[in-house]
C-alpha cells in the first residue's frame, strides 16, 4: 500500500475586522492588512493607517468589536 501524502496548505494571515468609530458610533469593516488610510464613511475620521504589514488601528478614535474570516 501506498501512503499519501499530507499537503498542507498555507492559511491567510490576513482578516477583515469589523470596526466602530469612537467619534459618531458607526460600524465599519477594514481589512487587517489595509494599504491606504481607512475613513470612517460616516464622519470621515482616520481609523486606521498602513504601516507597510498590519495596518495600525488607532485606539483614540476606533475600536475592534469582532475578526471576521
Amino acid at each position: 500500500m501506498v501512503k499519501k501524502r499530507k499537503i498542507l496548505i498555507p492559511q491567510p494571515r490576513s482578516k477583515f475586522l469589523k470596526v466602530v468609530c469612537k467619534v459618531c458610533g458607526a460600524e465599519n469593516i477594514v481589512f487587517s492588512h489595509a494599504t491606504f488610510p481607512v475613513r470612517c464613511k460616516v464622519c470621515g475620521t482616520i481609523m486606521a493607517r498602513p504601516t507597510g504589514g498590519k495596518a495600525q488601528i488607532l485606539r483614540d478614535r476606533a475600536e475592534i468589536v469582532a475578526e471576521l474570516g
